[in-house]
């Protein structure tokens, strides 16, 4: 199974220290790189990364009202309804730090998400629309990346037994301790979760390409390259190719 991959601008492209890049949503299924490169083009852009994940558990940990509402839906094996994560995601958006820009990881998921943060952004002067950019890589790429990835327990250390192992194997450079594989990096639950990202992010893709602010780029190179890609076509997006 081989997936699309783009023809935009490639790592020539000036590295958008002048752009404003507004709010930035990162699609790709799971080991496409995609915390890679919101580190990357935080670095570059001076902008946060969004990641609901992140929120969720900032929320718990802080027992704020909207984190113990979550605490109990979990608490019972549910998963948090979108209007709760909704509202995480507006307080969030309040901060001065996503005047210029943020990025999305992981939110919008489903199109009635996608439709509720379009409707935010609406409403906040002077913002940008969302850009939408996708990381492809080849599933058998993307099962040696996950299958193949392991940490160490002590230090947290990854390592990949295909593309990066350890000096010394199934043991941690640093501690010498015995990597781990987590319990959904097997290739049955990576099908899983691929099939899911699937249905999900489709409808949020199709969404953002008849809007005219969806890009593909290919994420099988070097992390700068890459980015650079990722910049160029938000250039081109916004109107600054």
């Amino acid at each position: 199974m081989a997936v699309e991959t783009s023809s935009g601008p490639q790592s020539g492209s000036r590295l958008g220290h002048a752009l404003t890049p507004g709010p930035i949503l990162l699609l790709g299924a799971p080991g496409v790189g995609k915390g890679t490169q919101a580190k990357e083009l935080m670095r570059l852009w001076k902008i946060p990364q969004i990641s609901t994940g992140d929120l969720l558990r900032a929320n718990v940990a802080q027992s704020t009202e909207l984190g113990r509402a979550a605490k109990e839906i979990m608490q019972c094996g549910n998963l948090v309804p979108d209007d709760l994560v909704n509202q995480m995601v507006a307080v969030r958006l309040t901060e001065p730090d996503t005047r210029e820009g943020f990025i999305l990881d992981g939110f919008p998921r489903t199109l009635p998400q996608a439709s509720w943060l379009d409707a935010k952004l609406a409403t906040r002067p002077g913002a940008l629309p969302i850009v939408a950019v996708s990381l492809q890589v080849d599933y058998n790429q993307l099962l040696r990346r996950i299958t193949g990835r392991r940490n160490c327990p002590v230090c947290q250390r990854i390592y990949n037994v295909y593309l990066q192992p350890p000096q010394r194997e199934g043991h941690c450079d640093v501690e010498g301790a015995e990597l781990v594989q987590r319990a959904d990096d097997t290739e049955m639950c990576f099908q899983g979760r691929i099939a899911n990202y699937q249905s999900l992010t489709a409808p949020v893709i199709e969404h953002y390409r008849a809007l005219g602010r969806f890009a593909q780029v290919s994420g099988e190179r070097e992390v700068a390259a890459v980015a650079a890609e990722i910049v160029g076509v938000v250039e081109r997006l916004r109107g600054h190719a």
